[in-house]
């Protein structure tokens, strides 16, 4: 189970740090991802992290922006989102699973929260 978190208002320029804690299972097995969905849009890829935190990837919209972390202790991984911009504004989903090509596609996992708004005002 999956539960992200942190999720707000925020004008363009600012930051927020999302959270997705996981449950139910050996986290520190899986590849996390981040993808958000805008009204009307297909969700689309954000970032992901292997399982030992050593190699990330990010869609070239968010790179240098944003920054995905994971702490396997606390089955928790973070997503840290600076110089928001408007377009950033969607539902952002976080995602699990244990075999992956790419990370890229939403079709590679298993597992997904349940999402949390962010709303970037001009």
């Amino acid at each position: 189970q999956l539960q992200a978190s942190g999720g707000g208002l925020v004008q363009a320029g600012g930051s927020l740090r999302l959270s997705c804690a996981a449950s139910g299972g050996t986290f520190s097995s899986y590849v996390m991802g981040w993808f958000r969905q805008a009204p009307g849009k297909e969700r689309d890829f954000v970032t992901r992290i292997t399982w030992s935190g050593n190699s990330m990837y990010y869609a070239d919209s968010v790179k240098d922006r944003f920054t995905i972390s994971r702490d396997n202790a606390k089955n928790t991984v973070y997503l840290q989102m600076n110089s928001l911009k408007p377009e950033d504004t969607a539902v952002y989903y976080c995602a699990a699973t244990r075999a992956v090509v790419t990370g890229t596609h939403k079709d590679e996992y298993d597992y997904w929260g349940q999402g949390t708004l962010v709303t970037v005002s001009s």
